[in-house]
């Protein structure tokens, strides 16, 4: 579940950078694999990439600042990791993200389609155009270019795994929120047509369903998004946490644990489906 602030901003909060290329105790089951994620500079994209560069994999992180996203080269360490910038708003920027990583590391095999947020949400009633079609831009359209760029590399070569990142909200109502529901939904709907269609080609497709992850993102953009739902910022944080059957926010590495299994070969028979990852909130 992520908010966003007018005007808009990358969706994602901070994490702590991993020491570059220490595995610790992972396998290195990603080795010779090339990833991508969208909105890949912090928090929900970026702790999923800093886990598949641990596992072995190649990887390109996006971003619209360019000097943020050098920031967190840096931070990550090694030869492994490259930075692109790119708005994930124009259609241009998202095919060249992809093509940009073929371009560098000669393929691509996982892409996560990551950036988004909600602009200037509010209820049906009084919602402006201008809002709902940039949060359908940013969230659906993204995922949609991106994806479709991926699978023109992904089809010939038999092999690969997208990750969408959508929200418990694509599979709920909220009031307040109708753009942000209305955009993850329709990642949802193409999650699955999209999976359906290259299942026998080695590809899978997922969504993964975050909860609430208090990023510094979410901390910015709360106050506004509590407002607007007729609560204050913690209010709508225990409202969240108490939802859920751990009584608590889920955290980044939460996401990563299962981007990581997503984009392995023991996640090859998931795909399709709808992961929450929300302590127990979402009913499905």
């Amino acid at each position: 579940r992520r908010m966003a602030p007018t005007p808009r901003a990358e969706s994602h909060g901070a994490t702590t950078p991993l020491p570059p290329r220490d595995r610790g105790n992972q396998t290195g089951q990603l080795d010779g694999r090339v990833a991508c994620a969208t909105g890949g500079t912090r928090g929900i994209g970026r702790a999923p990439a800093e886990a598949l560069l641990r596992e072995g994999a190649q990887v390109v992180i996006n971003g619209r600042d360019a000097e943020k996203g050098q920031q967190a080269v840096a931070e990550i360490g090694g030869d492994d990791v490259h930075f692109i910038t790119g708005d994930m708003m124009q259609k241009g920027d998202c095919e060249a993200l992809v093509q940009g990583t073929v371009d560098r590391f000669g393929r691509i095999d996982i892409l996560h389609a990551n950036a988004g947020g909600a602009v200037n949400p509010g209820p049906v009633a009084e919602i402006t155009d201008e809002a709902m079609a940039d949060t359908l831009t940013w969230n659906f359209w993204h995922t949609f270019w991106t994806m479709r760029a991926a699978l023109g590399h992904m089809i010939p070569q038999e092999s690969g795994r997208i990750i969408a990142t959508s929200s418990v909200e694509g599979k709920l109502g909220k009031p307040g929120l109708s753009n942000y529901v209305v955009a993850k939904h329709a990642i949802n709907g193409l999650v699955k047509s999209a999976a359906a269609e290259v299942g026998t080609l080695g590809i899978t497709v997922n969504a993964v369903c975050p909860g609430a992850i208090e990023t510094d993102a979410m901390q910015s953009a709360g106050p506004g998004a509590a407002e607007s739902m007729g609560m204050s910022y913690d209010e709508l944080k225990s409202m969240f946490s108490e939802a859920s059957a751990i009584k608590r926010l889920n955290e980044v590495e939460d996401v990563a644990a299962v981007n990581v299994l997503l984009a392995s070969d023991a996640g090859a028979g998931i795909t399709g489906s709808l992961i929450s990852i929300d302590g127990g909130t979402s009913p499905y």
